[in-house]
């Protein structure tokens, strides 16, 4: 038996007790950037496509080598990552420490949406843009796969607690469940939650309950 499928048949093992004990990975999201295609040209220049650095642990998603500046009425954040692929519409994810750093109050909001959140100037080396929206701090949620939703007996749209333990151990509630065969089983929060409840990347949450189930048709 080679490496690859020893390294397969433990990746399988350890899924299969993470879900009997509802276990979950938790990874903390530092702040960065999802541009649209337009804002890509708009700030790195014409025909310019974004490098890969690193893959990230959802598939297909990556860290990208290039950075930004963010410009907010009191200060600015530099060196601010780029995340690829380029998306429809150009969002920006900061911490509630971050904004109060900027100047600016993001709404904590699910990934997309934007609609009424908070403007931001971005500077790149080619350009700079100011959107009137897309500034947001993002609500902790967790992604699953769909047979992971099946296994914990939860869906799309449901809201869970989640118990962390340690010496800061607590109790994470509204924790938004997001199910799709593109995911992989993980929960992110930002780096303000992370640092209150002394959680590393990697660290285990356990779902501990049910808080409401997104009904049938309900958008």
């Amino acid at each position: 038996m080679n490496k690859e499928k020893i390294r397969e048949i433990v990746e399988v093992m350890v899924k299969n007790s993470l879900q009997k004990a509802k276990m979950v990975p938790i990874a903390a999201s530092n702040r960065h950037i999802h541009l649209s295609a337009e804002h890509v040209e708009r700030l790195f220049g014409r025909g310019y496509e974004l490098t890969r650095l690193k893959d990230l642990s959802q598939p297909n998603q990556f860290a990208a080598k290039e950075t930004l500046t963010l410009i907010g009425p009191k200060a600015k954040i530099q060196n601010v990552r780029v995340l690829g692929p380029a998306r429809g519409s150009t969002q920006v994810e900061v911490s509630l420490f971050d904004g109060f750093t900027l100047g600016v109050k993001p709404p904590i909001r699910n990934s997309g949406d934007i609609n009424g959140s908070e403007p931001i100037t971005i500077q790149g080396p080619r350009g700079q843009i100011m959107i009137k929206e897309g500034l947001i701090c993002a609500a902790r949620h967790i992604h699953m796969h769909t047979s992971d939703g099946e296994l914990f007996g939860v869906k799309d749209g449901d809201l869970v607690q989640v118990k962390v333990d340690g010496v800061r151990g607590v109790i994470f509630t509204n924790v938004l469940i997001r199910v799709s065969p593109k995911f992989k089983l993980e929960m992110h929060i930002d780096l303000d939650e992370a640092n209150a409840a002394g959680i590393k990347n990697g660290q285990l949450g356990e779902i501990i309950a049910i808080e409401s189930r997104k009904q049938v048709g309900e958008e």
